[in-house]
């Protein structure tokens, strides 16, 4: 619910814990991690190597399960559902861009960017679509396989992949962490562009800090837990965070 003027949380995760293994080889990733990920808001988790920051939007996004602790996305508790059900509440309210853009390489930029309507049997708001198209600079590219565009141009695909289906949370993993720096700022403006425009709400792992200074909102992990969190502030801030959670 709203409080004053802050925006309703749209994934909301409550002392969420995940082990891996047993017994003396067991590994704790998270360690009663709890975080409401706000509405139309960029969200950037940061923290070192096995902080456990991939493994918290994984959990979030429904592609892991937590070993205690529940999360909810769009008012349903994802836990506890079954694959199916799993299933249809990710296709319906997340989208993710992932480091590798993961597309296929045998269908053209449009066919890739309508696939997850395709898969649910969806045509897409060709309104909706056009604009998105336009906003992501590939309106003459459609026609093109991924072997056939730039990084950069792949991403912006996967993007407008991501938001074809209006998620409710886009998950970003490393979302530049493939690119070259001027085209990595690019796709960082689409990104911060999506939530100022289109009320999109993100959630973006990354180890840059010129990524997590997009931000609305920066966490900061350390064995688990989330050990500190700034609001939105310059890359020289959050830098220095940074190197004082990895000393602690």
């Amino acid at each position: 619910m709203e409080n004053g003027n802050e925006p309703d949380a749209v994934v909301v995760a409550s002392d969420v814990t995940r082990r891996y293994g047993e017994g003396e080889t067991a590994v704790d990733a998270l360690r009663g991690v709890s975080v409401d990920i706000a509405s139309a808001r960029m969200t950037a988790v940061m923290g070192p190597s096995g902080s456990g920051k991939s493994t918290l939007m994984h959990i979030l996004a429904g592609l892991d399960k937590p070993t205690t602790g529940t999360v909810t996305v769009a008012d349903t508790e994802i836990t506890r559902l079954g694959d199916n059900d799993l299933t249809k509440l990710r296709r319906e309210h997340i989208g993710f861009v992932f480091q590798f853009f993961n597309l296929l390489p045998m269908l053209t930029a449009e066919e890739n960017i309508t696939l997850p309507l395709a898969i649910a049997g969806e045509k897409p708001d060709k309104e909706w679509l056009a604009k998105i198209v336009g906003d992501v600079g590939l309106g003459d590219r459609l026609s093109h396989r991924p072997a056939e565009l730039s990084g950069g141009q792949q991403q912006r695909v996967a993007i407008a992949r991501a938001l074809v289906s209006r998620p409710t949370v886009l998950f970003a993993d490393e979302p530049t962490g493939n690119l070259d720096s001027q085209t990595g700022g690019e796709i960082l403006e689409l990104l911060r562009r999506s939530v100022d425009e289109y009320g999109q709400t993100i959630v973006m792992v990354t180890h840059d800090a010129r990524a997590a200074s997009m931000a609305h909102r920066v966490l900061f992990l350390a064995d688990g837990t989330i050990v500190r969190e700034l609001g939105e502030c310059d890359t020289h801030r959050i830098l220095e965070v940074l190197e004082e959670v990895a000393a602690a």
